[in-house]
């Protein structure tokens, strides 16, 4: 998805034989995206990778569906307190909580405590992680990814993998059903990210590749038109001695991308960092703000009739608005106007700078909240910016 890697041992060609020092032939498993027209990564084991016995499983979390949703169908703007939550401190195969969904993403929120007992291969979405709290590994097929607080991680769709976190975490998980890709603006036609993206190349953490490994684990979990299957392998699907593609995991930290700032007040797209199916992921990090002697630094008040705006304050100073704070989720539906809370507008006058760290998703398709959401509601939220 940024660029082609390749690490280990590979034959010159594809699809040609490939053996090691001890004259055994290596398999080839190639993970395609889009049919064959798509991105793709050959990948090259010890064992023949498609050997699977299927057997019951027990692992995987509850999927949101129309019947899962709240009744709750008023024309609000909603706050949810997500440290209120009662989610299931387990493996991170089992701990999400979904909050809002439609048919491009999935929200959930996820405050796992234990690694990974299976591996897991989700074929229904790319997964992106915004690291709350909590630090670990990803571990898969490709290589391990270290993530630390304030990083996204990334799992492409189809990637046999598994977590192994250290210490208390807590998550921010946005399942992608339509893909994950870097906005296209910030791409030359070559797709190298342009010299004026607000990120580069450099500042992705790819996979730690080391050969091999076997972990003793020999059940295998994949999630499929939103059904969970368990398979028992016959060996570790670790066993890969090299590959080489566009299909891989990362880590990105949140503290990487770069602001921009203007005479006036940017609109969200500037803050622009990953595209998904019908919306955009932005990331809002301490930053100048405009520098018209008249600016109005704080975000103005917008009537959105096609897009829903969910935002998640990590930390820091939000001048827009009150009795919100770390954990919080603001969600503001299109149709009705939305804005600063009383006050903050006309204060913002003369700010030079903002310390906010959050993360926005505005999408086109409306989010419908779990019940699991409105459980923790902030019923005062509506009012509050009446003066």
């Amino acid at each position: 998805m940024i660029e082609r890697l390749a690490f280990g041992d590979i034959p010159a060609k594809h699809h040609i034989a490939l053996t090691g020092s001890d004259g055994e032939l290596r398999w080839e498993e190639c993970i395609t995206q889009q049919g064959f027209e798509g991105p793709y990564t050959i990948a090259y084991h010890l064992h023949r990778p498609h050997e699977q016995r299927l057997v019951a499983t027990t692992h995987g979390w509850t999927i949101p569906t129309n019947a899962s949703a709240s009744e709750d169908h008023r024309l609000l703007k909603r706050h949810y307190k997500t440290n209120e939550l009662k989610v299931k401190g387990t493996a991170p195969i089992d701990a999400r909580e979904p909050l809002l969904f439609n048919a491009d993403v999935t929200i959930s929120i996820a405050k796992p405590s234990t690694p990974d007992p299976v591996y897991f291969v989700d074929g229904d979405a790319d997964t992106l992680v915004y690291v709350f709290e909590g630090r670990g590994t990803l571990r898969t097929m490709l290589g391990d990814v270290r993530y630390e607080q304030d990083d996204y991680v990334f799992v492409p769709r189809g990637l046999l993998h598994r977590w192994i976190p250290e210490g208390a975490q807590s998550w921010l998980i946005f399942e992608c059903h339509g893909g994950l890709h870097l906005p296209r603006q910030w791409r030359n036609e070559v797709g190298q990210l342009r010299m004026d993206a607000p990120y580069s190349h450099r500042d992705f953490r790819r996979p730690d590749f080391v050969g091999p490994v076997d972990e003793s684990i020999r059940t295998q979990v994949v999630r499929k038109n939103g059904r969970f299957h368990a398979f028992a392998l016959t060996h570790s699907p670790l066993d890969v001695v090299g590959w080489d593609g566009s299909i891989y995991p990362w880590a990105f930290p949140i503290l990487n991308f770069q602001p921009r700032a203007g005479l006036v007040h940017l609109p969200p797209t500037w803050h622009g960092t990953f595209a998904i199916r019908g919306g955009l992921i932005c990331s809002f990090v301490p930053r100048v703000v405009d520098f018209h002697p008249d600016a109005i630094a704080c975000p103005y008040p917008h009537s959105s009739v096609d897009v829903d705006e969910f935002l998640f304050y990590v930390r820091g100073n939000f001048t827009s608005r009150r009795g919100v704070g770390p954990g919080s989720v603001s969600f503001h539906p299109a149709g009705i106007p939305h804005g600063p809370h009383p006050g903050a507008y006309e204060k913002s006058r003369g700010a030079h700078r903002t310390d906010e760290l959050a993360v926005m998703l505005d999408c086109f398709l409306p989010l419908r909240p779990t019940n699991a959401a409105r459980g923790v509601e902030d019923a005062a939220y509506q009012d509050s910016f009446v003066e």
